[in-house]
């Protein structure tokens, strides 16, 4: 038996994966299309919103623009830390970010929100049961939980870069769940089922995202490579088998042939996601 005698805390090996880049390196290319989904939701001046997952405020901070009070919640305190920067700067006083686990939102009450956000953040949390129960848990009654989930297997770009890294990286420990299963609709209805929530209360419709990058596809792969924890620890792998070169060029024609832009010097890349949408009772 593995007994903690000094009683050190046990790393949470998720909030060190969002921690160890710089995911506002990435978010930059995800403005655009954050604020076109949040305009989507028809959100209404004063509600509560929370945003899991909200990474330096992607969706957070359209969604308190657009007068929505907002708290967004982030595993990574650097994430936490340039949000609340992000909002300072744009003089937004009904928005806040702090650092919290989707799998355990133990600083938040019952029935407190009107909605509920997250986008390409609470998919990937450890224990998918508990973060289903934790926003059934947080959302008022007649309230909703808006879900943004990559889908495994897609051929657009972050299913794909999710998959190539996977096959350089070392196997995952025992007892990982994937966080690309929640981008299929049976495990989707599955988790808010056993949340309490009626699969009739329970939408899940493809949609699109487009990152946008001011420079060439390659140069937007270094931002991956440099900065996106996922894409960290594959290279970090790759090189103690000698295989950095091979991961860089299956990556590079990845991110070439992807991107939609008309010329060369700009990058324009939509990824395919599972838009969840869920009636809470």
């Amino acid at each position: 038996m593995d007994v903690n005698l000094t009683n050190t805390p046990v790393p949470n090996a998720n909030k060190a994966l969002w921690e160890k880049g710089d995911f506002t390196r990435i978010a930059a290319a995800m403005r655009v299309s954050g604020e076109a989904l949040v305009k989507s939701l028809g959100l209404k001046h004063g509600i509560r919103v929370l945003d899991l997952g909200c990474g330096d405020g992607t969706t957070a901070i359209p969604a308190a623009q657009a007068g929505a009070n907002v708290l967004g919640v982030d595993i990574a305190r650097n994430l936490v830390a340039a949000g609340n920067d992000r909002a300072k700067a744009l003089q937004l006083s009904n928005i806040c970010f702090e650092e919290g686990d989707a799998s355990d939102l133990v600083n938040l009450e019952d029935r407190e929100f009107d909605v509920v956000i997250s986008i390409f953040g609470a998919m990937f949390a450890p224990r998918p049961g508990d973060v289903s129960k934790e926003m059934v848990r947080v959302t008022k009654p007649g309230g909703r939980i808006v879900m943004g989930n990559w889908i495994p297997g897609d051929p657009t770009l972050v299913a794909q870069i999710l998959k190539i890294s996977s096959a350089y990286s070392p196997p995952p420990p025992e007892g990982f769940v994937s966080p690309m299963t929640w981008g299929v609709e049976a495990n989707v209805i599955e988790r808010f089922e056993a949340a309490g929530i009626f699969p009739d209360n329970i939408t899940c419709e493809k949609d699109t995202y487009t990152f946008n990058y001011p420079g060439a596809a390659t140069h937007f792969l270094d931002q991956f490579r440099n900065f996106y924890g996922p894409t960290m620890n594959a290279f970090e792998a790759a090189a103690k088998t000698g295989r950095s070169e091979e991961l860089q060029n299956e990556l590079d024609l990845l991110f070439n042939r992807q991107n939609q832009a008309r010329t060369n010097d700009i990058t324009t890349i939509p990824a395919s996601f599972l838009r969840v949408t869920v009636r809470v009772p």
